[in-house]
């Protein structure tokens, strides 16, 4: 599959999600016979100055999703996930995704965000990251890969069942090794930027009709269980405002990191021209207007829509 076998037919701010996050936005991908709905949210924690957390901004037309958190304790965590996104946009949105590909952008950029953060700093940088790559024109059969404690989850459409966790943190506790003084077993042992992953973990999945799969970092999933996940994100509303009742959950629950939520999800359910057209139209226009931000964003949104915005120019 290459990026010309999918289209990108709308992208949009939410407007009409307002209350929540200092970036929202959404988009509708379509193949032959298949449509993939897409929408992420993003909101910075009462702990950073600025978003910490890295995320595809949705304005390509590759299959490819990518969640980054960069790394608090290091230096330059902002810059070391915005880049590791980039980055892997740069190497991987262009080409037909494979697994040894997948592993070969993650090492490229462990290795040019430890040299760009030595540029600058002495100190190391780093950041987790979780990813989904479609690789075929069906969009049924997807790469997964992480790196550290952000995660991916499978949704069903089935109502009262709880998200599936299709990945495994990379913490001090699940590789069975000792934390480092002051750390924590819960902290991630592999991230990207620092030499510390041999190799990213790499799966393959499939997704169904209806079915969806949703990226988060520790913000999100530290506060919502899979049964919370799976309540929220299912539903017929549009999908950034599943994704902006997620975050508005966690903070609710007292999460101060920053909070990011990518959901993808799959319609191969044929829809009557006049249908797709109406569809298309009424997202569209909801494009005008400005994103306010929630609480804990209120004292920085302009800020946070600039930094929303730089990072959109690094993916596209």
């Amino acid at each position: 599959m290459t990026t010309d076998d999918i289209v990108r037919i709308a992208r949009s701010p939410r407007s009409d999600c307002a209350s929540d996050a200092a970036f929202v936005r959404e988009a509708v991908f379509a193949t032959r016979g298949t449509r993939l709905y897409a929408a992420v949210a993003s909101s910075r924690g009462q702990r950073h100055a600025v978003n910490e957390d890295g995320h595809s901004t949705l304005d390509g037309t590759a299959p490819l999703f990518v969640v980054a958190d960069g790394v608090s304790s290091g230096a330059m965590a902002s810059r070391a996930s915005g880049d590791l996104v980039a980055h892997l946009h740069a190497a991987l949105g262009h080409r037909r995704a494979d697994a040894d590909a997948v592993k070969r952008a993650v090492l490229d950029a462990d290795r040019e965000i430890a040299r760009s953060i030595a540029r600058r700093t002495d100190a190391p940088g780093a950041a987790t990251l979780a990813l989904c790559a479609a690789t075929d024109s069906t969009l049924s059969r997807w790469l997964v890969a992480w790196v550290g404690d952000c995660r991916v989850y499978r949704v069903g459409p089935a109502d009262h069942e709880p998200a599936e966790l299709l990945t495994r943190d990379d913490t001090y506790r699940h590789l069975d090794e000792a934390s480092p003084p002051g750390g924590s077993p819960d902290d991630p042992a592999r991230m990207i930027g620092n030499g510390a992953v041999d190799a990213p973990n790499v799966r393959q999945v499939a997704l169904r009709g209806d079915e969806m799969l949703v990226l988060c970092s520790d913000g999100v999933h530290r506060h919502a269980d899979p049964s919370d996940i799976g309540r929220l994100l299912r539903g017929s509303t549009p999908l950034a405002r599943r994704c902006v009742k997620l975050v508005e959950l966690v903070r609710a629950r007292g999460s101060h990191d920053d909070a990011t939520v990518l959901a993808v999800q799959r319609s191969a359910r044929p829809r009557a021209r006049f249908a797709r057209a109406g569809s298309i139209a009424a997202l569209l226009a909801l494009g005008a207007g400005a994103i306010v931000g929630l609480a804990a964003d209120s004292g920085a949104a302009p800020g946070l829509a600039l930094q929303g915005e730089s990072n959109s120019s690094q993916v596209k």
